[in-house]
């Protein structure tokens, strides 16, 4: 099993973050992992995206164009990289600001509206973690369990506080999901 997926979005959303712990969850898993960040010098405001590859066999190359899965958050991200999806792929996307929606019929498209539901939480820090616990969902390529253990070893200690909330933002998302797909199943 190899998944390659690119998440893309403005730097201050947690995108790094979210392929970071990824990435922990992997080797937490006994997975082969690579993280590759890329960001502008704006950091804040500006586009960030990382490549996340986790396999069970070795990885050749960190280095891809085409990607298994797509987590988009912002246009500027779904402009650049909805066509960068392998057919049959996967696209997963926060609603909020987008203004011209996926298009693709060659993939699965799934929203998640994160950016609202953590602002419902009165939780915005925790968006990433609910997109993540969304695409979790449809692919569980990591354990949650992991992915909360993946949180410790990323977070500072003086942040640790922080991991219940963000473990309820997984589930959340989670949840979320499950909603999307059974409303899928009953337009079907």
């Amino acid at each position: 099993m190899t998944e390659e997926i690119i998440i893309a979005g403005f730097g201050g959303q947690g995108v790094l973050s979210m392929g970071k712990i990824m990435a922990y969850a992997g080797v937490l898993q006994d997975m082969e992992v690579s993280w590759m960040p890329s960001y502008g010098p704006e950091m804040r405001g500006g586009t960030a995206n990382v490549i996340v590859i986790l396999s069970t066999e070795r990885i050749s190359s960190p280095i891809i164009r085409r990607f298994d899965t797509g987590i988009i958050l912002n246009q500027q991200s779904l402009d650049k990289f909805e066509g960068s999806i392998k057919p049959g792929g996967v696209l997963v996307y926060d609603g909020n600001g987008i203004s011209r929606h996926p298009v693709r019929n060659d993939i699965s498209i799934y929203r998640i509206d994160a950016t609202e539901e953590a602002a419902r939480l009165n939780s915005p820090k925790t968006f990433n973690m609910i997109i993540l616990g969304g695409f979790l969902e449809i692919k569980p390529v990591l354990s949650v369990e992991n992915v909360v253990n993946g949180l410790k070893k990323s977070l500072p200690e003086r942040h640790h506080r922080l991991i219940p909330e963000n473990a309820k933002a997984l589930q959340r998302g989670g949840e979320m999901m499950r909603e999307v797909l059974r409303i899928r199943e009953q337009d079907k």
